[in-house]
């Protein structure tokens, strides 16, 4: 009587497809943290879904049999849930400070331009007053005699000056170096020169502190039958230009 010894085959060893679990949880980590910053709401957003993505799938093949790795699954699926949530939240945050900061450049820039927008034209010895309480005045023109070098001053040609007077009537110090100054003259409103010589034309300069006042001569060559003079001043870059209507003679 005899047996039969030889062993029955082994069944063959299933490997475990753990790959999708395991890339949840790394990309569920990453999306988290970045969600953290609300700047990068996007990139959490992005990996966040994969995540969350992966992660069902990877549990799927753990109740299929086919992963055993549930935990870390389930993990990176909650991780990519997380990032969601949290990249919602970074990006209401990130267009929210983005809105208002495009809200406070509107409100510098019209907070620059002139209280009365009618204001434009002004006449000798009229302010222009500005938003900030910054305040400028032109005095009506006198006659101006250039000295023998002076520059910008044509023969033949009549000359004018006026006074400019920027007072600080706001909380900050005001750059003067920044202003500008500018004339026209005659019904065809022909550029008027700024005339430079020893006594005018250097220009504002340095700051002006909150309460105090600056002053400059300014004189302007323009043609001999020229009746009004135009002179605009421009206080700086965040500024809109005011213009007097001078009479000449």
């Amino acid at each position: 009587m005899s047996y039969d010894t030889q062993a029955p085959p082994a069944v063959p060893h299933r490997a475990m497809r753990n790959g999708l679990g395991t890339a949840a949880l790394i990309l569920g980590i990453i999306g988290t943290l970045s969600g953290l910053v609300p700047f990068f709401f996007w990139l959490a957003g992005i990996l966040g879904l994969i995540a969350l993505i992966l992660g069902l799938v990877g549990k799927g093949r753990v109740k299929r049999g086919e992963a055993n790795n549930k935990g870390v699954a389930l993990t990176g699926a909650l991780l990519g849930l997380a990032a969601l949530i949290l990249s919602v939240v970074g990006a209401v945050i990130t267009f929210t400070a983005v809105s208002d900061a495009v809200d406070e450049i509107d409100k510098a820039i019209k907070d620059s331009a002139p209280k009365d927008p009618a204001a434009k034209n002004l006449a000798d010895g009229d302010t222009s007053v500005y938003d900030d309480d910054l305040k400028v005045t032109v005095s009506d023109p006198k006659a101006y005699k250039p000295s023998e070098f002076a520059a910008g001053h044509t023969e033949g040609n009549k000359a004018y000056q006026v006074t400019v007077v920027i007072e600080n009537g706001g909380k900050e110090k005001f750059d003067a170096t920044l202003v500008t100054l500018t004339g026209r003259a005659g019904t065809n409103g022909v550029a008027a020169e700024q005339i430079f010589d020893e006594k005018v034309g250097a220009g504002f300069q340095g700051t002006v502190l909150p309460g105090k006042k600056a002053t400059v001569t300014v004189a302007f060559d323009t043609p001999e039958d020229a009746k009004n003079l135009t002179v605009e001043v421009n206080p700086g870059l965040d500024y809109n230009a005011s213009q007097w209507e001078l009479k000449l003679g």
